[in-house]
Protein backbone atom coordinates (compact mmCIF):
# COMPACT_ATOMS: atom_id res chain seq x y z
CA UNK A 1 0.00 0.00 0.00
CA UNK A 2 1.64 3.02 -1.06
CA UNK A 3 0.89 6.79 0.87
CA UNK A 4 -1.75 7.63 -1.09
CA UNK A 5 -3.63 4.64 -0.86
CA UNK A 6 -3.04 4.44 2.74
CA UNK A 7 -4.17 8.11 3.60
CA UNK A 8 -7.16 7.45 1.56
CA UNK A 9 -8.12 4.21 3.77
CA UNK A 10 -7.50 6.38 7.15
CA UNK A 11 -9.82 9.72 5.93
CA UNK A 12 -12.75 7.29 5.30
CA UNK A 13 -12.22 5.53 8.19
CA UNK A 14 -12.18 9.05 10.06
CA UNK A 15 -15.39 10.32 8.14
CA UNK A 16 -13.48 12.66 6.28
CA UNK A 17 -12.10 13.84 2.35
CA UNK A 18 -8.37 13.00 2.05
CA UNK A 19 -6.03 16.06 1.31
CA UNK A 20 -6.18 17.41 -2.34
CA UNK A 21 -2.54 17.39 -4.01
CA UNK A 22 -2.17 21.12 -2.98
CA UNK A 23 -2.99 20.15 0.37
CA UNK A 24 -0.76 17.61 0.25
CA UNK A 25 2.03 19.58 -0.50
CA UNK A 26 1.14 22.41 1.88
CA UNK A 27 1.00 19.41 4.67
CA UNK A 28 4.94 18.68 3.64
CA UNK A 29 5.60 22.21 3.56
CA UNK A 30 4.51 22.54 6.93
CA UNK A 31 6.18 19.42 8.01
CA UNK A 32 9.87 20.28 6.73
CA UNK A 33 9.58 23.64 8.27
CA UNK A 34 9.15 21.94 11.40
CA UNK A 35 11.82 19.29 10.85
CA UNK A 36 14.34 21.71 9.45
CA UNK A 37 14.37 23.82 12.50
CA UNK A 38 14.38 21.57 14.43
CA UNK A 39 14.18 18.10 14.68
CA UNK A 40 11.97 15.45 12.89
CA UNK A 41 10.00 14.55 15.40
CA UNK A 42 8.49 18.34 15.39
CA UNK A 43 7.08 17.63 11.96
CA UNK A 44 3.90 15.26 12.98
CA UNK A 45 3.28 17.18 16.41
CA UNK A 46 3.41 20.08 14.10
CA UNK A 47 0.96 19.61 11.55
CA UNK A 48 -1.59 18.28 14.63
CA UNK A 49 -0.99 21.44 16.44
CA UNK A 50 -1.94 23.51 13.25
CA UNK A 51 -5.12 21.14 13.10
CA UNK A 52 -6.41 21.33 17.02
CA UNK A 53 -5.55 25.19 16.30
CA UNK A 54 -7.73 25.10 13.20
CA UNK A 55 -5.63 27.55 11.04
CA UNK A 56 -4.80 26.98 7.43
CA UNK A 57 -2.04 25.22 6.19
CA UNK A 58 -0.87 28.75 4.75
CA UNK A 59 -1.14 29.95 8.02
CA UNK A 60 0.72 27.62 9.59
CA UNK A 61 3.35 27.36 7.35
CA UNK A 62 3.77 31.20 7.81
CA UNK A 63 3.96 30.48 11.47
CA UNK A 64 6.72 28.12 11.35
CA UNK A 65 8.70 29.87 9.31
CA UNK A 66 8.72 33.19 11.78
CA UNK A 67 9.87 30.25 14.27
CA UNK A 68 12.66 29.12 12.10
CA UNK A 69 13.67 33.03 10.89
CA UNK A 70 13.76 34.11 14.58
CA UNK A 71 15.81 31.03 15.41
CA UNK A 72 18.22 32.04 12.68
CA UNK A 73 21.57 33.79 13.76
CA UNK A 74 22.04 35.01 10.15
Amino acid sequence: MNAKEWLDAYAARLGVDPPDSQEFSAILDLAAEAAHASERVAAPVACWLSARAGLSLEESISLAKEIAAAEDPR
